[in-house]
């Protein structure tokens, strides 16, 4: 474009005053501020018409990105622009932009257009952009588009994001596919920040990677007609996915978003913090998270057919904290945690949670979650028995040393299984629950072996049988013959001594048959507490 050393503009291009100033900014690496000091009339997102003292051609910036002037000697060239309006469609498609870019407060005419492009460091700051289109597009630094306004979505398909990735406060309309923004694929090398983000229309992030932490503090995600307002199975983030709330600085909700962009202005309504809030649903399937899904004070806004999905999403650490979901499921079939941090409150009740083949090691609750509530908690999830919640829960609750608690939900597991079974095996599983408690609670049996002994030897006492063979008896001893009625292994020499008959003919069949029994029940509830060990 240029003679070496030849700082001037081609003469056809006829620049503006407003574009001579922003062509000697980029030579000197320095700001041109077209602001007029008026914070209404300066304000990007408001009515005001901007003038012609403001506006730069689209053509002018991409030729000083794509093949600008030598800067002046001992300067960085950087193209630094406040409160301009961009007219036209900034077209950098397929290009090597080497300077460093900063705009900010501006207005854009159309469309800014970086599929294929490469920058070092790209910050579009409370800018109103049209649309964003940036399939493909590389930076060695950082993608900073904080506190922008975005009408009709932003495109980031298979991006790759040098270091962070910047979305604070930005307020996203959807596209004509109903998307907000499209990032399948996208690789962010640290940090995604997308805090007290305004998403209208869904936010997918499929098959998305980032290499810190995804923090989405304080967001409101809305897209209650579609089928999900976050839609990113077979995400990845090396540490910890943030759908928590967010609020001032110093505040106990404050978030750590890198300055000069990321400090959030003060919640609506004049709150101390704001919540992750999600109007439609969320699709996490597949996803690995290094660290932890954090939960804490989220809400989730959904009909009655959509869904929270966290289908076999594997983590260290799941905090489910939010509020109770009123409407729509929570599915949490085949994920993997090593703790789960929750509180009774944050479930939904029978019919809207799904854990089949959900597996964690260790509860962590928060507040009052007695074992009578976990159980229900295990039962809204099961609405057909299915054993699996049970025998993950008492695996849980004995790793944690409550072997009482574990039985008890192995006895509820019981219970719940006999409501499945023919009439002839629930009434059997009647008789192992009102005796020995399915053998979760032996010392039932005992206490039923003594009563029945003491009943037995009382009447004995009163109705001695005859001896079988009067030469051959031993002495008559009614503890012992009541004793050797109701074991039925051992035998004590005294059940085949005597002869009882009428009434006491009955008394001893009906100690027979109740010793087997308990032995029986007692054999059961062994069984299954060695299989469980």
């Amino acid at each position: 474009m240029t003679e070496p050393g030849d700082g001037d503009a081609p003469a056809d291009l006829q620049l503006t005053s407003a574009e001579w100033s922003m062509w000697q900014a980029f030579r000197n690496g320095s700001t041109c501020d077209l602001h007029i000091g008026d914070p209404a009339r300066d304000d990007p997102h408001g009515q005001h018409l901007w003038g012609p003292d403001r506006r730069v051609r689209a053509r002018v910036v991409a030729l000083l990105l794509l093949d600008g002037p030598p800067p002046q000697p001992g300067r960085v060239p950087a193209l630094k622009l406040t409160g301009a309006y961009i007219t036209d469609i900034l077209d950098l498609a397929g290009g090597a932009i080497k300077p460093f870019v900063e705009l900010r407060d501006c207005r854009f005419e159309g469309e800014v257009v970086l599929p294929e492009s490469r920058f070092t460091t790209l910050r579009m700051v409370n800018c109103a952009i049209p649309r964003v289109e940036a399939a493909r597009l590389q930076t060695e630094g950082d993608l900073h588009l904080p506190r922008c306004v975005v009408h009709s979505g932003i495109r980031l398909t298979d991006a790759h994001i040098g270091t962070d990735l910047l979305l604070n406060q930005i307020v996203v309309h959807k596209d004509r596919q109903g998307r907000s923004i499209m990032a399948d694929g996208l690789t962010v090398a640290q940090d995604l920040q997308a805090e007290m983000m305004e998403s209208y229309g869904e936010l997918s992030l499929r098959g998305a990677t980032v290499g810190v932490s995804l923090s989405l503090r304080g967001s409101r995600l809305s897209n209650p007609f579609g089928r999900r307002a976050l839609n990113a199975p077979q995400l990845t983030v090396e540490r910890t996915l943030h759908l928590t709330a967010a609020g001032l600085a110093n505040s106990p909700f404050s978030s750590s978003a890198t300055p000069p962009y990321g400090t959030p202005h003060t919640p609506a309504r004049g709150t101390r913090m704001q919540r992750f809030e999600c109007e439609g649903g969320m699709r996490l399937d597949d996803g690995r998270f290094g660290d932890a899904v954090d939960l804490e004070h989220a809400r989730f806004i959904m009909e009655s057919d959509q869904e929270l999905s966290l289908r076999r999403i594997q983590t260290p650490e799941l905090r489910f904290l939010g509020e109770r979901p009123q409407r729509g499921r929570v599915i949490l079939s085949g994920a993997r945690v090593v703790n789960l941090v929750d509180k009774s409150a944050s479930w939904p009740g029978l019919g809207g949670l799904w854990m089949a083949g959900f597996s964690y090691e260790t509860l962590i609750p928060h507040g009052h979650f007695p074992l009578a509530l976990r159980l229900q908690w295990v039962a809204a999830a099961t609405p057909e028995y299915a054993p699996e919640p049970y025998e993950m829960l008492a695996t849980a609750l004995r790793v944690s040393g409550e072997d009482a608690g574990a039985r008890e939900v192995l006895l509820a597991k019981q219970r719940r299984r006999r409501e499945t079974l023919p009439l002839a095996a629930k009434a059997w599983g009647f008789l192992q629950d009102w005796t020995v408690a399915y053998g979760y609670r032996p010392g039932r049996a005992a206490v039923w072996m003594a009563i029945l002994w003491a009943i037995g030897t009382a009447y004995f006492s009163h109705s001695p049988p005859p001896p079988m063979k009067p030469d051959e008896a031993p002495s008559w001893n009614p503890y012992l013959y009541a004793l050797d009625l109701l074991l039925p292994v051992i035998d004590l020499n005294q059940g085949t001594a005597w002869k009882p008959s009428g009434e006491a003919q009955w008394v001893a069949a009906v100690m027979i048959i109740t010793g087997w029994i308990l032995a029986t029940t007692v054999a059961a509830g062994a069984s299954r507490l060695l299989r469980r060990q």
